[in-house]
This record gives structure tokens, sequence and C-alpha cells, in this order.
């Protein structure tokens, strides 16, 4: 589904069913246990929402499992491998067809633009929205309408994002009684001789679990030129919804 890109920063770590630990990777992990087949089970670790402190094993991705014959003092060398599992749904713009699938609010005055610049792009096409003080506004909505699953269900916005001015991401709730707007994750600015793509990991479980009349959701995106600049960029690609 789209370039798989990610931002797995750490690894929880299990050996034989007990938890040795929450290591950022790369990393040398300690562990005190020896003898042959040893189960070794790590989890590809976000931060929740791009936030350090709350790392959460990410709900989407498979475990890496093995079996050591572990001895003491020795040091063994593992590559771990993860994937999607197979119940996960998406909804996906990666850019890759001409038909966007963002709508634009009738207030942006700026437009998203469809590129492949090789010396920006991650692989292939993505998105670029670039400020000026005329231009200085830009919102969009997904197409279509996500029957996301509530009731406390893991349901996560995965972008990447490369950036020099800062942007709002946020959930539309449409049910019978209209549209409840939710606000939620705000990315801050790069330096602008320094932009690097990012990933972030964006939780929308408590948002789509509390709107529980919700008939389906849109997500939004909303810019607006930061002050004191004449002009911005923002890049954007491998826009994904997830969700079992």
């Amino acid at each position: 589904p789209g370039d798989l890109t990610h931002n797995f920063t750490d690894a929880w770590v299990y050996v034989d069913n007990k938890l040795i630990g929450v290591f950022e990777v790369p990393c040398t992990i300690p562990v005190l246990a020896s003898g042959n087949a040893k189960s070794v089970r790590i989890y590809p670790t976000v931060r929740n929402n791009g936030i350090g402190e709350t790392k959460k094993i990410y709900p989407f991705c498979r475990a890496y499992e093995t079996t050591l014959d572990l001895v003491e003092g020795q040091t063994y060398d593992i590559t771990p491998t993860t994937y999607y599992a197979t119940e996960c749904n998406f909804w996906l713009e990666d850019f890759s067809d001409p038909s966007i699938k963002l709508d634009p609010d009738p207030n942006s005055t700026a437009t998203l633009m469809r590129e492949n610049n090789a010396s920006i792009a991650l692989t292939g096409f993505y998105g670029h929205i670039h400020l000026t003080t005329s231009d200085s506004l830009w919102i969009a909505t997904t197409a279509g309408e996500m029957h996301l699953p509530g009731g406390g269900a893991e349901v996560y916005l995965e972008i990447d994002f490369r950036n020099d001015n800062s942007f709002l991401t946020g959930l539309h709730a449409f049910s019978s009684g209209g549209l409840s707007d939710h606000p939620n994750i705000a990315l801050n600015p790069q330096s602008t001789s320094n932009m690097v793509w990012k990933k972030i990991y964006i939780d929308l479980r408590e948002l789509v679990s509390y709107n529980v009349n919700a008939n389906y959701f849109k997500h939004y995106f909303s810019t607006i030129i930061d002050s004191g600049k004449s002009s911005a960029d923002i890049y954007i690609d491998n826009i994904r919804v997830v969700y079992m």
C-alpha cells in the first residue's frame, strides 16, 4: 500500500515471554537469560503523535520472532523485519495517480501540486504546497467517506512530510446532526536550509471512538503562512489512514 516508509524509532523486546525493555534502535540489548532455543520477539514501536515520551507498539505491524541459543557473554546480530497485518484496511494517497484524493476547501488560496523532483522526492511523486503572502492559505479534506471503527479500536494517520511552515491535521465527524470539527496534531516547521522528510504516526482512536453517532469521517489538513514569512513550502507523501 504505497511506499513502505517507516519511523520505528524503538523496539519492544521480549525473551521467553518476559519483557526485557524498550530500546531506541539501533541498540545493544543486555539479556540475562541463557540457554538453547530462547524465544525472542521484537515489536516495532513508534513515538505516538511524534512525542518521545509516549512510545507505543504499533498495532498494525507484526512482531519479528526468532529463536536463539543464548550463551553468556556472546553478542548476536539481529536485523528485524516487519509487515502490515493482512487484516489492515487503508485509505491511501501516495500521489502515484494523477487524480489526487484530497479535496481543496473553497477558501484555499494556495494549491496542492503533484510533483516528482528527484532532488526532493522520497520515491516518485509527492504533493507540494507553496505558500506566499498572497497565496497564504491551504485547506483540504480526504475524498470520500471514511467508515472508521469506534469502540476503542485502533485507528492511525500516517504521513511523510517535509516542511518549513507549520500545518495542522484534524478530523471531521459527520452525523445526522451535522459536522463535528476536531483539530488534532500540529506539525512544527523545520529550518528552510535543513528540511528533511519525516514520518509521524497520529493516533485517532480517541477522536473516532468519541464520535459514537458519526456516520463517517474525513481527515483534513490546514495551513496558513507563518508570521514573518514571505514564502514557505510543505511537501507531503504516503498519507495513510490505517485501521482493522
